[in-house]
């Protein structure tokens, strides 16, 4: 039976599995650490292992960084011993919600040039191991109304449909979007692909007197902007 442990004790004396769960009651998620924050998520640790250390050892393994730990999967958190399915899909359901919850634009944010949409999306984007594409739909004060993913592919592209973009955007009734997709492997550089695809866009919103705004690259080492460097004419 686990030991109820009084608000007055020491954590210091409490067992070592324990004192995430009650260092939060007391003091706040805030006052956890990367480590005991992922102990409370695995529950549990190993016969000769606590959750503490156990966290400790898949947070190393990840060089510390929260971002390298995003992208691990159910499969890779089970190559640690001590994590079999039930902890590996705990671990995997926050690191998803944590991801649906930055992806929740709140209304009313304000995009005024290409540093802000780096700001909004990079922490999500460059985690990633494959290459998404995203479509931000904004008004006429430049106000986001809404960010939808469009295409999903693997390492090295995705498809995009640029008339269902441009549907997307009438039904919304934005004035203006912009494009945004990642490149895992780092390169900043637009691909051919890249160019046509933002080539189509700029000749369409003329059309549909829908501005493309902009078209972000973005990858763990920064991003590259097509408005920036002037590549939005057609």
């Amino acid at each position: 039976m686990r030991t109820t442990y009084s608000p007055q004790q020491s954590i210091k004396t409490w067992a070592e599995d324990d004192r995430p769960r009650e260092k939060l009651l007391l003091k706040g998620a805030s006052a956890l650490s990367n480590a005991e924050i992922l102990a409370i998520l695995l529950g549990s640790g190993s016969r000769d292992e606590s959750a503490i250390g156990l966290a400790r050892r898949i947070l190393n393994e990840s060089k510390n960084s929260l971002r390298d730990f995003s992208r691990l999967n159910t499969s890779d958190l089970m190559k640690f011993k001590g994590v079999g399915p039930s902890k590996a899909t705990q671990v995997a359901a926050a690191l998803e919600l944590g991801k649906r919850i930055r992806a929740s634009v709140p209304n009313r944010v304000q995009i005024k040039s290409s540093v802000d949409v780096h700001n909004l999306v990079s922490d999500e984007l460059a985690a990633l191991n494959h290459e998404v594409f995203w479509v931000l739909y904004l008004n006429n004060a430049n106000h986001v109304l809404k960010r939808e993913e469009v295409s999903r592919g693997g390492i090295s592209g995705t498809v995009v449909d640029v008339r269902i973009i441009f549907k997307r955007a009438i039904d919304l009734l934005a004035v203006s979007v912009i494009f945004i997709h990642n490149h895992p492997s780092g390169n900043l550089n637009p691909s051919q692909n890249d160019k046509e695809v933002t080539k189509r866009a700029v000749e369409a919103g003329k059309f549909l007197d829908i501005r493309l705004l902009d078209h972000l690259i973005v990858s763990d080492k920064g991003y590259f902007s097509f408005a920036d460097e002037g590549l939005l004419t057609t």
